[in-house]
């Protein structure tokens, strides 16, 4: 793209402070523009595509994607697919179609229950909920790709930065699409950015919850609120080690589980890891100038 990232309205690493959370403070007009304007130049003038689908869960992170999308491709040129599995919430269906109706977004209902349940229940039937849910994240995609084809459509990405650097996501499932305008986000910079754009409050203020397992909760899964993880990650990829935060009052149980999971999922973020047998292997070293 052209221009200088990060603009001037995103802030830079500071001294840490666990009860200073103005580093992750953005300018969200200013990112809101960015947004948009990536999201035109990566669809339709890199990659020759005129529509968009989107996977709307009925959470804030899809919410957001789907609401930037409209705004910077049109809401005609959106397709928000809802893809419920037989343990989702209904409250996720009726939240997904406030925000299509909030932001003009067509929509299409495709029940993902008997393509899981054809492998879990005739294969697998002893598979526990996470497994379950694991089938249910990659068969969404199945069906957000094909669509996606059927449509001339490109399919986009709905994952945020705390997500993707924790690891909580289903790998080649909800970090898969080939455009993610949230992947440099984290989650409490996405709340800030939905409220702006106008994504409605009740799905702002509910918890986070991959509706995986009746019940669950990303915080409750994590052992740390996102507020507290993203300032923590804010500081380790900015540099810092886990001591220097602890001494600085952060407190040490929350900075072992985000540093620990930052450290094991890293094979998550790189896909895939080539063996290199020639000097020109793909991803590792012939790269594009636009790779670097």
């Amino acid at each position: 793209m052209n221009g200088v990232w990060p603009p001037a309205g995103v802030a830079q690493s500071r001294s840490p402070h666990p009860a200073d959370p103005s580093p992750l403070d953005i300018d969200v007009d200013l990112v809101r523009s960015w947004l948009a304007q990536f999201l035109r130049e990566e669809i339709e003038r890199r990659r020759g595509f005129r529509r968009v689908v989107v996977g709307l869960s009925g959470g804030v992170d899809s919410a957001l994607t789907a609401a930037l999308c409209a705004e910077a491709l049109g809401p005609e040129a959106v397709l928000a697919l809802l893809l419920p599995y037989r343990t989702s919430s209904p409250r996720s269906r009726e939240d997904a179609l406030l925000v299509a109706d909030a932001f003009g977004i067509p929509t299409r209902t495709i029940e993902i229950t008997r393509a899981v349940d054809g492998y879990l229940e005739d294969f697998e039937p002893g598979a526990g909920g996470h497994r379950r849910g694991n089938v249910a994240a990659r068969q969404r995609m199945i069906v957000l790709f094909d669509q996606a084809f059927k449509l001339s459509a490109l399919p986009v990405g709905t994952g945020n930065k705390s997500e993707r650097l924790l690891g909580y996501y289903t790998w080649h499932a909800d970090d898969s699409p080939p455009v993610n305008p949230l992947g440099d986000l984290f989650k409490s910079q996405v709340w800030a950015l939905a409220r702006a754009v106008g994504v409605p409050r009740e799905i702002i203020d509910k918890p986070a919850t991959a509706d995986l397992i009746h019940g669950q909760t990303d915080e409750g899964d994590l052992g740390v609120t996102y507020p507290e993880a993203d300032l923590i990650l804010h500081h380790l990829v900015s540099g810092r080690v886990r001591e220097e935060l602890i001494e600085a009052g952060f407190e040490r149980d929350k900075v072992e589980i985000v540093a620990g999971r930052l450290e094991r999922t890293h094979w998550k973020r790189h896909l895939p890891t080539v063996a290199m047998i020639s000097p020109t292997a793909i991803g590792e070293w012939y790269l594009r100038p636009v790779d670097y």
